[in-house]
């Protein structure tokens, strides 16, 4: 069944018109008046609604039931990605997000290519909030992780972060995930932009108690180092099983 985030207050036996940009994804997917489709706004569950009416710019429709299904992890996993060129960044979003990812914290590091400030940076990351949620849709997760604005990567590092492990991909690490006794209940992960963190990077990273962790003998890139972890940890503390 079709789902859509609508970012209004839902309930059940509302009626009211789709916003423009669910109605432009009605059209395309040719959906007529009786047709079942899903909403979610972000707050948790899922409402099944019905189509009303089809027209061309508008489409009407009903708010039948509420299921309060969650599709969230029980470990809160959080992800400090340095941001990567070209179609990188979004790929990783969009798999973190499917993968169960519940925060994203874009960085600038020393070897990101691409460097975003002022009204630049904030409409990148309006546009990976948007890639965020068609993820949702499209995983069918019923709360949207949240894109936090562009930090630098000194900023970061000053910032409190609360966690029980703080893990920072390096190949440097020494440290495997199986080597971590303790299980977490909400874990941090930092990953490093095309061609790593620089040293003083990774030195003030260690200095902050970040913790290098090491995905195996081989040098992965920047968008796969991210998303490989991610399913390890999920695979040993989450809920891959």
């Amino acid at each position: 069944m079709p789902r859509f985030y609508i970012d209004r207050e839902l309930a059940p036996a509302q009626n009211f018109s789709l916003p423009e940009q669910v109605v432009r994804h009605i059209q395309v997917l040719r959906l007529a008046t009786g047709a079942d489709i899903t909403l979610f706004n972000g707050k948790g569950g899922e409402y099944q609604a019905r189509l009303l009416a089809v027209q061309k710019r508008e489409v009407d429709c009903q708010v039948l039931s509420f299921n309060p299904v969650s599709r969230e992890s029980p470990l809160s996993l959080s992800l400090a990605q340095a941001i990567s060129a070209g179609d990188k960044m979004e790929f990783t979003l969009q798999k973190g997000v499917e993968m169960g990812v519940s925060v994203f914290q874009p960085l600038a590091a020393e070897r990101s290519v691409v460097k975003l400030a002022g009204e630049r940076a904030d409409k990148r990351v309006a546009r990976w909030q948007e890639i965020v949620i068609a993820a949702c849709e499209q995983c069918g997760r019923n709360t949207v992780p949240l894109v936090r604005p562009i930090m630098s990567f000194k900023e970061w590092l000053q910032q409190p972060v609360l966690a029980d492990s703080k893990l920072l991909l390096s190949p440097l690490g020494k440290r495997g995930l199986a080597d971590i006794a303790q299980t977490p209940q909400q874990v941090w992960l930092m990953a490093g932009p095309e061609g790593g963190y620089t040293a003083q990077e990774e030195a003030a990273a260690l200095a902050s108690d970040w913790t290098p962790l090491r995905l195996g003998p081989r040098i992965l890139r920047t968008e796969t180092a991210a998303l490989a972890a991610v399913a390890a940890i999920q695979t040993i503390w989450g809920d891959y099983t």
